[in-house]
């Protein structure tokens, strides 16, 4: 899932930098979706190692 996060804020850098503004605005707004899902995730992961023990 990281990985998805990386590609979409290197196409919204060079998106950026050939001045697709819209482009780079979306594809920053979908890495940070996916970015907050990941935190999510890893939150309840632990929690869930936490009381399996």
């Amino acid at each position: 899932m990281l990985r998805w996060i990386v590609i979409f804020l290197v196409i919204a850098i060079i998106a950026a930098i050939f001045g697709f503004g819209g482009i780079a605005e979306g594809a920053a707004d979908i890495a940070k979706i996916i970015f907050y899902i990941f935190i999510v995730l890893l939150v309840l992961s632990l929690l869930s190692s936490l009381f399996r023990r």
